[in-house]
């Protein structure tokens, strides 16, 4: 697929409920397809490409224009699947500012301002995405989580200080983690935590 068309799953406006734009409204483009295959994931059908409509990235920018918030994140599925130089340099020339969410797993594409890196355990993140992100949310389903949390963190500190650092809860295990992850931040301040408020307070 070229860069004029992206399998789009869902276009929607809604609020940012994770990590360090939490709050913030933004035109959310979820793109199908993944390479990752999380066994948390809460949009595993956005994992096929092939059941998702080509959509071209003109008729996104011109939905994304409407909104009263100048700002598109662009989200999956894995979005890194596709060349988004396009969509994001259509996106500019509006004053529409580009948010990406990405395991890092294939290479860079586009004009971001944002950049929220997730690696994931299944493959591994490449060296580019720890340099440009703005942000390194790690996923807690366990105990031991904390550890590859700190492994990438170290990655973030010799390449890019400035990166913010969020532990997040599966949302299944909530309950559990969220007391774990906030002794761990009290003992580790470097990092923040994430919640996804989005599904507290019953939104998309």
């Amino acid at each position: 697929m070229d860069e004029d068309m992206l399998p789009v799953m869902e276009e929607f406006y809604s609020l940012q409920g994770e990590g360090y734009h939490t709050g913030e409204a933004a035109y959310f483009v979820r793109v199908g397809g993944c390479d990752v295959g999380c066994y948390f994931c809460d949009v595993k059908e956005a994992w096929d490409a092939a059941i998702h409509t080509p959509t071209n990235v003109t008729n996104i920018v011109e939905r994304a224009k409407q909104m009263p918030a100048k700002a598109v994140i662009v989200t999956g599925g894995e979005p890194m699947l596709y060349n988004m130089n396009k969509l994001c340099s259509l996106l500019k020339e509006e004053g529409i500012r580009t948010f990406l969410e990405t395991s890092g797993t294939s290479p860079l594409s586009g004009i971001w301002d944002w950049i929220c890196l997730s690696p994931k355990e299944n493959l591994p993140t490449l060296p580019e995405f720890y340099k440009e992100a703005g942000e390194l949310k790690m996923i807690v389903c366990h105990e031991n989580d904390f550890e590859r949390a700190e492994y990438h963190a170290s990655k973030i500190a010799q390449v890019n200080p400035k990166c913010r650092l969020y532990l997040q809860p599966e949302w299944s295990e909530r309950k559990k983690l969220t007391p774990l992850i906030v002794e761990y931040i009290k003992k580790n301040p470097k990092w923040k935590i994430s919640q996804q408020t989005h599904k507290y307070i019953d939104i998309r």
